[in-house]
């Protein structure tokens, strides 16, 4: 709007007159979506200059109000200023100050200090509209003991069964990472409305607790007389994607098409976690389907697709859609976009391909490379048995190499049989140095360099170093989805109400793969003794059982989808292989770091990861 000037009134005019001003001034601040600073500056002048010739004006209380308010909106310390001008502020000021401090970015930490405040006033009491802003702030700065006694004095005052506190409630409890309270939260709720169900849904996918997140969901749908809406689809999608319930993120998808209406911002936004979930369900045709269907792309669509299409090595579709971004699209890349390519060359070795995109993003786009780049390019030479370039890039970063850089070298010193075992013995002390000496990771890799090397002697001692520091091996863990529920099994698992028949399975499948010309690889299980134990160790790693399972309860031309928490060791990759050709199905495995497509003998990474 245009800026009204104000000036200031005559000495002589009269009470009437200036409540009249006041009110001009008050209908302009009313009647604004937005004021500019020096328009507010220039109406607190004249409140300044007038307002004291009116005492106990309700409209004066109230311009205040709103002046605080717009101010709070583009400068919380002027509206800080205002606030500390009046003498008896009401609550709803104390609540626009909080507000104000909670969604400033760095004037958070001043809210709960004021919410005290306003505790100790003694004809002054926090509303139902006070509690969210406190527990805001105290959500985005972790103040889990700060937001416990917002939360007490919110039970204290009778406000327990309001929705919209509790909401805030189970939000700053999951941001905290207080997964059972927020559940309590929740569970205590007398009333719910969806925007409850969508807040305890999210903020179990926030918590990683994929299955629970699904599990409500699930409950949602059947227990009340609530619709999800776009906000609850994007949480189970997320979900989805967390476990591989490719099932339900199908199903969501559907019901998005045909029940949601959704706006073309939130469109983008759904279609880009869409590509995301299939992308990371195995499902990579699916993802590129929706891709192409959309409308209307950011650049957060095309990174999602890039991404995906790097996760499976597929390097040439990468660089396709990355020509098209540039020059169909006219989108300028981002880091994560370059993070995404570089990926893609790491997985598939192209070492020339990913210096030039490297030099290209520092050169044509003006993009400082951070540590996530720098690991990209140093995984590709040092995956290509390029160590000692590896080692140069990491002498040359502006920045500290972190655990995961190294840990990256030292694996590929292992699986490629490149470089010393005193260079491995190096590297592996400086990944203990930066994680601790209680990283299960670093001595299973120094484990396999010894292994590799047959000196089993040294082999022993990583163990046992491994039981005095009290360090334990993460446990393998692969799910596989059947019939739209999802399977998880962990190495040697025998809880699975089909344990017989897997193990039974086993043997068949073992059986069939010797004629084929399988041998275990015993470096690939170094912390048994004996060739029989190490072979058993192999053969109950969870893969396998997932594999098993899937193989008995699948039709013929089903897709077997296994997702992995660990790197899939190199005798699985074998097996996998083998398994493929041998019953004929195709098997898509996602590890710790890429997407495995078994299919006729081969995989899709053309045994490079």
């Amino acid at each position: 709007m245009a800026a009204v000037l104000v000036t200031a009134p005559a000495a002589d005019v009269s009470a009437v007159q200036l409540r009249d001003s006041h009110r001009r001034l008050l209908h302009v601040l009313t009647q604004s979506r937005g004021v500019s600073m020096p328009h507010l500056k220039q109406i607190h002048g004249q409140i300044l200059r007038t307002g004291s010739a009116i005492e106990d004006c309700t409209d004066t209380f109230y311009l205040y109000s709103r002046l605080i308010h717009f101010s709070s909106l583009q400068d919380v310390r002027y509206a800080e200023k205002i606030f500390s001008q009046i003498a008896n502020p009401n609550t709803f000021m104390y609540n626009i100050l909080i507000r104000g401090y909670a969604h400033s970015k760095d004037l958070k930490s001043r809210a709960f200090p004021l919410f005290r405040n306003l505790l100790e006033e003694e004809n002054l009491l926090p509303d139902k509209h006070t509690f969210p802003f406190v527990l805001k702030a105290c959500a985005y700065l972790f103040s889990l003991i700060e937001g416990k006694q917002a939360h007490a004095q919110f039970l204290k005052r009778g406000f327990g069964p309001d929705v919209y506190v509790n909401n805030s409630l189970i939000h700053f409890y999951a941001s905290c990472g207080c997964s059972e309270s927020a559940r309590k939260v929740f569970d205590k709720m007398p009333d719910r409305s969806l925007v409850s169900w969508n807040a305890i849904i999210d903020a179990l996918v926030q918590l990683g607790e994929f299955d629970e997140a699904l599990k409500r969901f699930v409950e949602l749908m059947e227990s009340s007389s609530f619709h999800p809406d776009g906000y609850t689809l994007q949480s189970v999608i997320d979900a989805s994607t967390g476990i591989g319930a490719l099932s339900m993120g199908i199903w969501a998808h559907a019901f998005i098409l045909k029940r949601c209406i959704i706006d073309t911002n939130f469109d983008v936004l759904v279609s880009n976690s869409l590509i995301e979930m299939y992308c990371k369900c195995g499902a990579l045709r699916m993802a590129a389907q929706v891709f192409e269907g959309m409308s209307r792309r950011d650049v957060n669509s095309w990174n999602a697709m890039i991404l995906g299409l790097a996760g499976y090595g597929e390097a040439e579709r990468v660089f396709e859609h990355f020509n098209r971004m540039i020059d169909v699209e006219k989108l300028l890349p981002n880091s994560v976009t370059f993070v995404g390519v570089l990926s893609a060359c790491s997985h598939r070795g192209l070492v020339n391909d990913g210096r030039q995109y490297f030099n290209l993003m520092v050169t044509e786009y003006n993009i400082e490379p951070v540590l996530q780049h720098y690991g990209c390019l140093i995984d590709l030479l040092a995956r290509n048995g390029r160590i000692d370039e590896a080692l140069d890039v990491v002498s040359g970063m502006p920045m500290k190499p972190d655990a995961v850089i190294w840990r990256c070298i030292l694996d590929a010193s292992c699986r490629n049989s490149v470089g010393t075992l005193d260079s491995s013995e190096e590297i592996a002390r400086k990944i203990i140095s930066e994680e601790g000496a209680n990283n299960s990771g670093v001595y299973v890799l120094l484990s396999r360099v010894y292994a590799s090397a047959d000196k089993w002697d040294d082999v022993g001692l990583v163990r046992r170093l491994m039981t005095e520091k009290g360090v334990a091996k993460e446990p393998g863990c692969s799910s596989v989805e059947i019939n739209g529920v999802v399977h998880e099994f962990f190495a040697g698992d025998t809880t699975h109400p089909w344990t017989n028949e897997i193990y039974r399975f086993l043997d068949v499948i073992d059986e069939k793969l010797k004629v084929e010309g399988y041998a275990p690889d015993f470096s690939q299980a170094p912390f048994v003794g004996e060739a029989d134990g190490k072979a058993q160790c192999l053969r109950l790693h969870s893969e396998r059982l997932a594999i098993a399972y899937g193989l008995l309860n699948s039709k013929h031309g089903d897709t077997i989808r296994v997702f992995k928490n660990l790197r899939v060791c190199k005798d699985c990759h074998s097996f996998s292989k083998l398994v493929s050709k041998v019953f004929d199905v195709e098997i898509i495995m996602r590890d710790r770091l890429r997407f495995h497509r078994f299919k006729n003998g081969q995989c899709s990474c053309m045994d490079f990861w």
